[in-house]
């Protein structure tokens, strides 16, 4: 079990209106219209400090929630702004009871968009993020993960408030009065809001045009009492249904007694996991963090999942019982069945904010797991490959950049939105690879099967690339790191890192190694394409010596005529290998007789940290694996559903003692009993 102990610091605050409350009511009647808010108002300034002029905003009587009169917002610029107006919440709160509204009334056709702030100078901690899109979507974000989207009424006024807790971290976001969610924030502080017209995210047309009215917000101090520890945060509850999560859990000392043991419980679905946490000694507003051991199967459908903190100090309950369980509403997404999604990430050591898509690279493959598969294309550094590099360059405006199965340019942080959106897209077939190696030679042969669900006609491609993990060099290979420092937030550690980071500091994954035969796939790979019916293209490399074919992937991509991708497959070469090469031309009906010898596989084995069960063939069928010890207790046992294609089970055995098990993997009505060496 790891553990992470971080320090907490009491915060002085200027308090306005009362000794615990602060509080600002503005509803913009006593202005003059055509006034600029920062120079009429001690209340209001702009980004840069310079009140009165393009950063600012002003008042209009074009439109009111309330009275005649709010302030307006505009750009057409993919950048957004230039006004860029920042309303300070008196001081930096990371405790107390926080509640802001306002009215927002957004242009047809137009966006809107504002953030919290999450310190006193601007520019530091983006801590909540909120975007109207033009085509009537609000998202709901903290930067690294997005809390909601829904619809929200166009060319019409509509209320949003933003009610936080923030001594539990929870976070009720409630439109014209209905709640659409509690949620909690990466970077649980308040200091400013800053309204900035800017509508590029997520698709959007770069045109921002709205209105705010009946500002308003308060902040109600919090004074430490007693002994009182609080479920703070919980970690690592992203997924797809049928995966496994191991939860991370953060507790903090609401008291002035330090905490020194506790015990910690994560409920979900019927199913409790604990860990007993001692020998710690938790300060006053300090916060102590837990990564759990056991592991969760997540579900479809909305559940809670509860975090509960007890026996603080040996003590029973705590002085504060109403704090110490927090509880989340999950709903993991449910994929298509056989679907894999590509997400393709413009990068390069030269560029200085390109850790940001490192950093959620690797949060999406922690995530999302088989469901996901990221390739970073490198440009202008010793890693590029050449017309891999070109394809994906004209296809981007700048770096980072992604592409999420080929869709819209966009930043690196908003790749989980996308997945979410095409992850429960069903697609047009099942993609398999298979592969044979000559490591005298080099040489790679790769089968690429594709089992088609529907009968299709048109230039329907395939591209296979290959990616290698930890990739290091010297010269050509120090990251250029805007983040070091802290002054542009935190970033994966990335902020504690100097600029440039040192080449023997730095360890590339998913480096796109090649790209077979072309960016844009072999036209017209496949010469009829009938439903029910699996064809395979192959496809022939030599593979660099100087890369670790341990560490590298296959990734086949199946690309539709309007240069998509419509699913893809991925697997390591010792996958492929153990799937099996096919040769071109093959083709057989789907309904064939499911086969365990040939449809079910384990690798590694013997194994040390984790194997995995490769199962192919699948239709409809429901896959429960369970594992046993020598003297028959059972130590694993997960139900992942109704599958369909093939699919890729992952087991942890770092937790095995060193023997001999029994893996029970049962399809549908067939089993195979297999034995597993852990070492």
């Amino acid at each position: 079990m790891k553990k992470r102990y971080y320090l907490g610091a009491l915060l002085s605050m200027a308090v306005v209106g009362s000794a615990n409350a602060q509080s600002m009511s503005e509803d913009f009647e006593s202005y003059t219209v055509g006034s600029y808010m920062g120079t009429n108002s001690a209340g209001w300034t702009t980004w840069s400090g310079t009140t009165g002029g393009a950063e600012d905003t002003q008042v209009t009587d074009a439109q009111a929630a309330s009275g005649t009169k709010s302030i307006y917002f505009q750009t057409s610029s993919a950048n957004g702004g230039p006004q860029d107006v920042i309303v300070p919440f008196g001081g930096q709160h990371t405790t107390g009871h926080f509640v802001w509204s306002a009215n927002f009334f957004v242009d047809p056709a137009n966006g809107a968009y504002f953030n919290f702030q999450g310190n006193t100078t601007v520019g530091q901690l983006w801590t909540f993020n909120c975007q109207m899109h033009n085509n009537g979507t609000i998202y709901f974000d903290d930067g690294a993960t997005l809390w909601a989207s829904t619809s929200y009424p166009q060319n019409q006024w509509f209320n949003l408030e933003v009610d936080v807790d923030l001594n539990t971290n929870s976070w009720d976001i409630s439109m014209d009065g209905t709640s659409i969610g509690i949620f909690q924030a990466a970077n649980n502080q308040v200091a400013s809001i800053d309204l900035f017209p800017v509508n590029a995210s997520n698709g959007g047309n770069n045109n921002a045009s709205y209105y705010v009215d009946d500002f308003n917000y308060t902040h109600t101090a919090y004074t430490p009492a007693g002994t009182n520890a609080s479920a703070y945060f919980i970690e690592n509850i992203g997924g797809v249904a049928g995966s496994n999560i191991t939860p991370t859990v953060t507790i903090k000392n609401l008291g002035t007694t330090a905490i020194t043991s506790f015990d910690l419980e994560v409920a979900y679905n019927g199913n409790t996991i604990t860990e007993n946490i001692t020998g710690v000694n938790v300060a006053s507003l300090a916060t102590y963090t837990v990564d759990f051991t056991n592991t969760l199967t997540l579900i479809g459908g909305a559940n809670n999942i509860v975090a509960t903190v007890s026996n603080v100090n040996g003590g029973g309950a705590d002085d504060n019982p109403a704090d110490d369980s927090k509880t989340l509403v999950i709903d993991p997404v449910v994929p298509a069945a056989g679907k894999m999604v590509v997400g393709e990430e413009g990068t390069g050591t030269w560029c200085q904010w390109c850790p940001r898509g490192a950093v959620f690279m690797d949060y999406m493959e922690d995530t999302y797991g088989q469901f996901w598969e990221g390739i970073a294309v490198h440009n202008g550094d010793p890693m590029v490959v050449t017309d891999y590099d070109a394809g994906i360059g004209g296809l981007i405006a700048g770096y980072p950049a992604a592409l999420v199965d080929r869709g819209n340019d966009i930043d690196p942080s908003e790749m989980e939105a996308a997945f979410v959106q095409r992850i429960v897209t069903a697609p047009n077939a099942y993609i398999t690879n298979g592969a044979e190696y000559n490591s005298g030679t080099n040489e790679l042969k790769i089968s690429v099967g594709a089992e088609f669900l529907n009968t299709l006609t048109g230039n329907w491609k395939i591209a296979v690339a290959l990616t290698e993990d930890g990739v290091t060099g010297t010269t050509g290979y120090a990251q250029s790191n805007a983040y070091a420092g802290g002054s542009n937030g935190e970033m994966g550690g990335y902020e504690l890192l100097p600029n440039p980071v040192p080449a023997s500091q730095m360890v590339y994954d998913h480096v796109a190694r090649e790209i077979i035969p072309g960016f844009n796939g072999l036209a017209n790979t496949f010469p009829t394409m009938n439903a029910g019916e699996i064809y395979v293209k192959n496809f022939t490399t030599t593979l660099d010596p100087s890369w670790d074919v341990s560490k590298m992937h296959i990734v086949a991509m199946l690309i539709n005529p309007s240069g998509d991708i419509d699913n893809a497959a991925a697997t390591t070469i010792d996958e492929a290998i153990l799937h099996g090469f096919l040769d071109e031309g093959y083709q057989y009906a789907t309904n064939a007789e499911f086969s365990v010898e040939n449809n079910i596989a384990m690798y590694p084995n013997p194994a040390t940290e984790n194997t995995a069960i490769y199962i192919n063939g699948l239709d409809n069928d429901e896959v429960i694996v369970q594992i046993f010890d020598m003297n028959g207790k059972l130590v694993f046992n997960n139900n992942y559903g109704t599958l369909t294609g093939s699919t890729t089970i992952s087991v942890n055995t770092e937790t095995f003692e060193a023997g001999i098990y029994s893996v029970q993997t049962i399809v549908g009505s067939n089993q195979k009993v297999s034995k597993l060496t852990v070492k």
